[in-house]
């Protein structure tokens, strides 16, 4: 073989590479920020992270927050597709204060803007009218519902029809979702065996807020702590139906 030739194959090769490598990861890059800080459990920021990174490697994951290498600005939310708010404790008003009006403000213009916002129990607690400020819903718990099963604050799992099937996921005192079907962009994900919205999608300004008020990040560790047979544990992947609902 001439070098001439032995060259041109290595530029052929170098570019085939970008489209094998788009076939590989599923799409373009998605850049995801997944908050980690006071306003969250730390587990529950690694569960979120490791959702997001196990539904394919085109979701290319960094932690945001006051104590993290990168910390949430206009400027440094503006280089992410998708921004997640995990779970967190019971002091939601405490959560909201630790992160401060400047970050609350640069979360809600980047979804107005168009960018996605994925809340998950106390995430999706944050984003009310008295968060975030992302919905036009003030949010309290599904605990206490007519037809709902779990009467206390304590790990449980409830049964659920998620996209369209049965199946059940981890509840640890996640909030009552309102539906909003005159409104443009909203779209029911999920609900409990009570009729009352599990998960659900909405649409704020240019950008689109999908909130879970229980854990389908949920890990077999989670379960085990909670004394929860792992039998119990979702069969299908319900994080990655709220994923796909974010249209990235």
């Amino acid at each position: 073989m001439t070098l001439l030739r032995m060259l041109w194959l290595a530029l052929m090769l170098v570019g085939a590479m970008p489209a094998a490598m788009a076939g590989a990861t599923g799409g373009k890059p998605v850049r995801v920020a997944v908050y980690r800080g006071p306003a969250a459990c730390d587990a529950c920021s690694a569960a979120a992270r490791r959702a997001i990174e196990e539904a394919g490697a085109r979701y290319q994951v960094d932690y945001v927050g006051p104590g993290e290498r990168i910390d949430i600005s206009e400027a440094s939310l503006a280089r992410y597709d998708l921004y997640v708010q995990p779970g967190g404790g019971q002091d939601i008003p405490a959560a909201f204060h630790s992160l401060g009006n400047a970050r609350v403000d640069a979360v809600r213009r980047f979804v107005a803007r168009g960018g996605r916002y994925l809340g998950l129990c106390m995430g999706a607690y944050l984003a009310d009218a008295g968060g975030f400020g992302l919905v036009g819903q003030e949010l309290d718990s599904e605990v206490g519902r007519p037809g709902f099963p779990v009467k206390t604050i304590d790990d449980a799992v409830v049964a659920v029809r998620w996209a369209g099937h049965a199946d059940r996921v981890f509840y640890q005192d996640g909030p009552y979702l309102r539906a909003e079907s005159g409104e443009a962009g909203f779209r029911a994900i999920a609900a409990y065996e009570n009729g009352d919205l599990a998960a659900a999608r909405y649409a704020f300004e240019d950008g689109i807020v999908v909130l879970s008020g229980p854990h389908p990040e949920a890990e077999p560790s989670w379960f085990e702590a909670a004394g929860i047979p792992l039998e119990q544990m979702p069969r299908q992947d319900l994080f990655k139906d709220l994923l796909d609902q974010l249209a990235l």
